[in-house]
């Protein structure tokens, strides 16, 4: 019965000692594999905006209409002869 009882008392120990070794690298994978996965989402959502920027810049480079509407609005450019007006909201108090 002792014998039996010592046995389990160091196979206890050995487990607690496995436990102790091992617990904090497997708690630093499971953070670095959280990690990870946020920047893979990061990565898409910076791939899918890069290539929206790639197909914009391509529409400028390549569609003199878009580039009049560009530089309309963004830089409030006007032909020869037409007369620019600006409309201004009332403030809302």
């Amino acid at each position: 019965m002792l014998s039996i009882l010592r046995k389990s008392f160091w196979l206890f120990g050995f487990a607690v000692a496995l436990l102790i070794l091992f617990l904090p690298g497997y708690t630093k994978l499971q953070e670095s594999r959280v990690k990870n996965r946020k920047l893979e989402e990061n990565f898409r959502k910076m791939a899918i905006e890069n290539y929206l920027l790639q197909e914009e810049l391509k529409r400028i480079e390549n569609d003199p209409v878009y580039q009049e509407k560009i530089v309309r609005d963004k830089m409030g450019v006007v032909r020869k002869g037409e007369i620019p007006i600006k409309i201004f909201s009332e403030k809302k108090r």
